[in-house]
């Protein structure tokens, strides 16, 4: 898995330094590929909200702008999900055990469609490698929408549902990042 994760990487890095720039039709430099990195506030919703009542994650986003108004976007990075602690009382003696936290690799591919100046509608699809407890596959689906000005700086509202596996749960991610390229 991880050697595909860094085939992937590689040939984005390829495809960044052949594809940086492009001219548009009136002759000026427009970015049509951008690298951003970004920090992911989690607030598991569901089933997960019974184990986690946090979640943070770090993602690396490739963006191609196929036009002005719609860009495909390829993500990873790394979720980890706060566990809470589990309390049971039994005969008026109540014992707390450390929960394990949960983490997951996401790789997803996706569309940016703008509406307005600097604002989008998102979704993405893909998959989630759990790091823990079988280490399962699940299949992630994500709407959102979001923020992307011309500074760089990117903020985007999503709802993210992971199922597979006879189950299914979800987070409401908040992700801020800033684009390098």
């Amino acid at each position: 898995m991880s050697t595909l994760i860094a085939a992937a990487f590689t040939a984005a890095a390829i495809f960044l330094g052949t594809n940086a720039n492009a001219q548009n039709a009136g002759g000026d430099s427009q970015r049509k590929v951008r690298f951003g990195l970004g920090v992911e506030a989690l607030a598991p919703v569901g089933d997960l909200h019974d184990f986690s009542g946090f979640g943070l994650g770090g993602t690396a986003r490739l963006q191609y702008d196929i036009k002005s108004s719609i860009s495909l976007t390829l993500t990873s990075g790394y979720y980890n999900f706060f566990a809470k602690d589990a309390s049971v009382t039994l005969g008026g003696t109540t014992v707390t055990a450390d929960a394990e936290d949960m983490g997951i690799v996401p790789v997803k591919a996706g569309i940016k469609a703008f509406f307005a100046p600097s604002w989008y509608f998102g979704a993405e699809a893909g998959a989630g490698f759990e790091t823990k407890y079988g280490k399962n596959t699940k299949l992630i689906l994500a709407p959102g929408i979001g923020y992307s000005g011309d500074s760089g700086w990117d903020i985007g509202l999503r709802y993210e549902n992971f199922s597979g596996q006879g189950n299914s749960y979800g987070t409401v991610g908040l992700r801020l990042a800033y684009a390098f390229l």
